[in-house]
């Protein structure tokens, strides 16, 4: 069978970031090659070798892919590597779990072993949420799931600790919470809002189990979301001020303010929720005031 190489790009664009990053999987590739020593992996030093660490017809040996095939990859020729070879390849090169997302991540591919997202928040980023009292605040991923949230977001919103794991997503809540429905006096507008961010911000995770699996439990469970998603509607991320009705303390306008911890697009994001007035703001300090509310509804 014969498999055409592609000719190496000179210019800029897109064609020019695919080609760097072929460049780029290369040389990884063949350092962490130059690593691995024959006995690492089972296999006879011999009196000839040269090569540091193993050669490329015996990586491809351990890991069952065509010679040309990885030798091509090693090159920088490969138009498109699939996971299973980049799965085999990890293993034949004893990858450990951050190499295996660096290989996959420059290959462009999704790794098919990535198990269910668990995340950990950071201590500095705890700190952040917590240090933003008395204004709301809490640690959301790409996905809107609420990794954390401090005293005045509990107060405001319902304290997301006390919700199962899988229901502690803005648009779950949103979509199905009463007490979301009840005080988010903009809820409407907001879910419109918040399925055309996530729908944009989907593109670049299609192929991820998590992202599927969240995607579908949202269209099963409410006929609004499917509605909603099937408009096809897109938005940025931008700053905007939303109405709460708290039971105790009266209407409180916020405005979102998004603060990325990391340039990349699935990072991690605190979300702070500041006062659009002077009577909010005072309102939200008599909030701080109050006693837990218990359940989170």
């Amino acid at each position: 069978m014969t498999i055409a190489v592609p000719e190496r790009n000179t210019g800029t664009g897109p064609e020019r970031t695919t080609e760097i990053r072929r460049r780029e999987l290369a040389a990884f590739l063949r350092s962490r090659r130059e690593r691995i020593t024959p006995e690492q992996v089972g296999l006879p030093r011999g009196p000839r070798r040269r090569t540091p660490g193993l050669r490329r017809e015996e990586v491809a040996q351990l890991s069952a892919v065509g010679v040309t095939w990885y030798t091509w990859i090693e090159q920088g020729r490969a138009a498109h590597v699939s996971a299973q070879v980049l799965d085999a390849v990890a293993r034949a090169l004893l990858m450990d779990p951050t190499e295996r997302a660096h290989l996959f991540a420059l290959a462009g591919t999704h790794d098919p072993r990535s198990g269910p997202e668990y995340p950990v928040a950071a201590k500095t980023a705890l700190k952040v949420v917590e240090r933003l009292a008395p204004y709301p605040a809490s640690l959301q991923n790409a996905r809107y799931d609420v990794l954390a949230a401090n005293r005045p977001y509990a107060q405001l919103f319902g304290d997301p600790a006390e919700l199962p794991p899988a229901d502690r997503n803005c648009l779950w809540l949103l979509t199905t919470s009463a007490r979301w429905k009840r005080d988010f006096l903009d809820r409407d507008e907001m879910l419109r809002d918040l399925i055309a961010k996530y729908r944009a911000g989907m593109a670049e995770h299609v192929a991820e189990p998590a992202w599927k699996q969240q995607l579908n439990r949202l269209l099963e469970a409410s006929g609004e979301f499917r509605e909603l998603w099937r408009r096809h509607e897109v938005a940025p991320m931008s700053p905007h001020v939303k109405r709460y009705r708290h039971p105790r303390v009266g209407l409180i306008r916020l405005e979102h303010r998004n603060m990325w911890l990391a340039p990349q697009s699935p990072a991690h994001r605190v979300v702070a929720y500041l006062p659009a007035d002077e009577e909010s703001e005072e309102r939200l300090e008599r909030l701080a005031e109050l006693p837990d509310e218990r359940p989170a509804g």
